[in-house]
């Protein structure tokens, strides 16, 4: 948790992961939604951190030095490596313009961090000047070949080991890229996956309320149907009936009732079949939903088809890597044999030359 005395100068909202410690190849997703991560400064210790808090727990407290890299493996992911925190912390943002900012802030806290380290060093020097002088320089000193015909032939077994440890870099790296692919390929595909749940939820939604829509409307027009066959009823009712003048001045006012009654749900079933057409534009939307949930569908089964390739690609990698172990432990087994064997002529050319 950040203190008083640190002072945010950049924020920025992505989702977090972090490298699984047991495999050091697959991503752990370190929330469910995304966070704030920010650039925090100390100004009385010249140092700078990249925080981000869920709820009461800090899920990246990482310092940052002057030998960190933040490495963009895709238009939208990028990572860096925290030897201090023994880990490597992934951020998933929304755009490439938002990963372009977050990579350049990087870079000038990362600048900021060397020149603080340059000024706290020179410091130290002015300091403790005695310090400075009379510590004396240890340089790593190669191995001294006497005139023995042995000593030559170890200091070439141990250039091939320098080569064999170059290539176990090498592989690491590889194996390290194609993991990077494959946890990009991950996050895309959780991403649309969620556009498509989200996306078939408003389809449900949008059919429901048309189904709604559709039996109110039957509704109100079978009860229009009802009034007017009632007035219909009425109306011969009062053409045949041969009552007096008086009977039919008492009648009228239903009839006018009646009739006000289905002209008022005339009214209605006009605004019913208005919004039937909104309707049928909202059906038309729904069409064009569910046009993009298939193309979404689409999508997935490309990646996962990807996703298939990388994961076969990286077991292909896998097997070479195990194959060049088998060969890098035969080189050695060959290096051990010939080595003792070169003691053993050592020995017998000592023993020759103190007979003579």
């Amino acid at each position: 948790m950040s203190t008083i005395r640190e002072q945010p100068i950049f924020s920025a909202r992505a989702h977090i992961f972090q490298i699984d410690p047991a495999t050091k190849r697959n991503w752990i997703p370190a929330s469910k939604h995304a966070l704030t991560v920010s650039y925090f400064y100390d100004a009385t210790r010249s140092v700078y951190r990249i925080i981000s808090v869920g709820g009461t727990k800090a899920i990246i407290n990482s310092t940052i030095t002057p030998n960190m890299t933040f490495t963009k493996t895709s238009q939208k992911f990028g990572q860096w490596a925290d030897s201090r925190a023994n880990t490597v912390y992934g951020l998933g943002f929304a755009s490439e313009q938002h990963l372009s900012q977050f990579a350049e802030k990087f870079q000038e806290v990362k600048e900021a961090a060397r020149l603080a380290r340059e000024k706290s060093q020179d410091k130290t020097e002015l300091t403790s000047p005695a310090l400075s002088l009379t510590s004396p320089q240890i340089l790593p000193s190669p191995i001294i070949s006497s005139n023995g015909p042995g000593d030559d032939k170890l200091f070439r077994s141990q250039s091939a080991d320098m080569e064999m440890t170059t290539e176990r870099e090498r592989i690491k790296k590889m194996l390290s890229e194609g993991s990077v692919c494959e946890v990009q390929w991950e996050a895309e595909f959780f991403t649309l996956q969620e556009n498509n749940n989200k996306l078939v939820a408003a389809l449900h939604e949008a059919n429901a309320n048309v189904e709604q829509w559709k039996k109110q409307l039957a509704a109100y027009q079978e009860e229009t149907e009802a009034l007017r066959l009632r007035v219909s009823e009425l109306e011969s009712q009062r053409g045949a009936s041969d009552l007096p003048i008086v009977v039919k001045g008492e009648s009228t006012p239903a009839l006018e009732e009646l009739e006000q009654l289905v002209k008022a749900k005339d009214e209605e079933l006009q605004q019913l079949k208005s919004q039937k057409g909104s309707h049928w534009e909202a059906g038309s939307e729904c069409e064009e939903t569910h046009q993009k949930v298939q193309d979404l569908e689409r999508r997935n089964g490309d990646l996962e088809r990807r996703l298939t390739l990388a994961e076969r690609s990286l077991s292909e990698t896998l097997s070479e890597r195990e194959k060049m172990h088998q060969e890098v432990a035969k080189v050695a087994e060959i290096m051990d044999m010939k080595i003792f064997e070169l003691s053993e002529l050592r020995q017998d050319l000592a023993k020759l030359v103190e007979s003579n």
